[in-house]
């Protein structure tokens, strides 16, 4: 009995081989000695049983350590399985690779019928929309189902019949060799069934294009991105088919006062240096169409906010509402009169410390932060 060659040899690959190497090499060498490839020469056959054999034992981590380190050794008398042929192992080899050579890519699903494409609307509401909620009118353009021939796509009176070519299968096998190939049946495109006589009013589809209104409930609170699903309101199924399913994509427009941050609502306000000195109030706009009043202390500074509770907007499917904040911009006197520059002037020379706290105590570090540097 001859020796057994080399793994390694027999795939013509190093010792150092990773996995890509050896599924590369495997690959092009059972191409090459395919028995289909070489019929009648049994020494391809031979080649083709030792190649099988190397790879199954290489691409296993286990079986390569222990063929690295025993060599054919590890595996006679049982211990390792995987003698010449083609056992289970050999199926697990080949899928991967004549997947990849021939788009064997499994394919289970048959029949006439088939689901309905899903649909994508966009919509764009308003803030005061989102707050209160509403019902929406949309008209879409879709497949629906033909009425003439109830989607079956064939003339009425008449049934799609059974594919002779597949058998109602939509696939058809074809051995060659060692090999079961499986492709869809040209003759019904993987549906199962032909139509001798097709619908005139569909050309055998099943279903027509037209359009469609709908209305669509908005729910209070919504936010920018929020997905609304309709079920069975897509496009309709092939030859009686089921639908698919409708998807609405809220977005909301910019809104001249508020800006929204999840439930709550932030509106910026410019009030004069005067009443943010002197304290005041001012009436702002709510998201419910109404009105309230922000009452401002003497000396507020610039982008101090003020919360009121419960003014901003619902929380989706909760009794939860957010708040409305209010954001005060103090506003630089700008374009002064001579009048009003010799007040502010003189007002100027009547400020103190206690006046103006922060600039002091800021210019005061300053004066002292330099004095320290100057110092030796």
């Amino acid at each position: 009995m001859s020796a057994k060659r080399c793994y390694y040899e027999t795939l013509e690959v190093e010792r150092t081989a990773d996995e890509s190497k050896l599924k590369s090499a495997f690959r092009k060498l059972a191409m090459k000695w395919h028995p289909d490839k070489n019929p009648g020469d049994a020494e391809s056959e031979v080649r083709f049983k030792e190649i099988n054999e190397a790879y199954e034992v290489l691409k296993d981590g286990q079986k390569r350590a222990a063929y690295d380190r025993f060599g054919h050794a590890a595996f006679e008398q049982g211990a390792g399985g995987g003698g010449p042929g083609f056992g289970a192992g050999f199926a697990s080899s080949f899928s991967d690779i004549f997947e990849d050579l021939f788009g064997m890519a499994s394919q289970r699903g048959r029949g006439g019928r088939e689901r309905g494409a899903d649909l994508r609307y966009n919509m764009e509401i308003t803030l005061e929309e989102a707050f209160q909620g509403k019902t929406a009118q949309i008209e879409i353009p879709v497949s629906v189902t033909c009425e003439s021939c109830s989607g079956t796509g064939a003339k009425a009176g008449t049934k799609p019949k059974t594919c002779s070519h597949c058998g109602g299968q939509g696939r058809l096998r074809q051995a060659q060799g060692f090999f079961t190939l499986e492709r869809t049946c040209p003759a019904c495109q993987g549906r199962g069934q032909t139509i001798e006589d097709a619908c005139a009013s569909c050309s055998g589809q099943g279903r027509v294009s037209r359009e469609r209104t709908l209305s669509v409930n908005i729910p209070q609170g919504v936010e920018d991105g929020t997905r609304i699903r309709l079920a069975g309101e897509g496009e309709a199924g092939v030859r009686g088919g089921p639908p698919g399913d409708l998807y609405i994509f809220l977005s909301l427009s910019a809104h001249e006062f508020f800006q929204r941050d999840g439930a709550d609502l932030h509106c910026r306000v410019p009030i004069s240096m005067v009443t943010a000195a002197l304290g005041g109030e001012f009436e702002v706009p709510t998201i419910d169409k109404g009105k309230t009043r922000v009452k401002i202390p003497a000396g507020t500074q610039s982008n101090r906010r003020f919360r009121i509770a419960s003014k901003g907007m619902p929380v989706l499917r909760s009794r939860q509402t957010g708040d409305m904040y209010v954001q005060v911009v103090v506003e630089t006197p700008q374009n002064l009169t001579k009048k009003q520059q010799d007040l502010l002037s003189e007002f100027e020379k009547l400020s103190s410390g206690a006046t103006q706290p922060e600039s002091v105590g800021f210019f005061s570090k300053v004066k002292d932060f330099f004095g320290n540097r100057a110092s030796p």
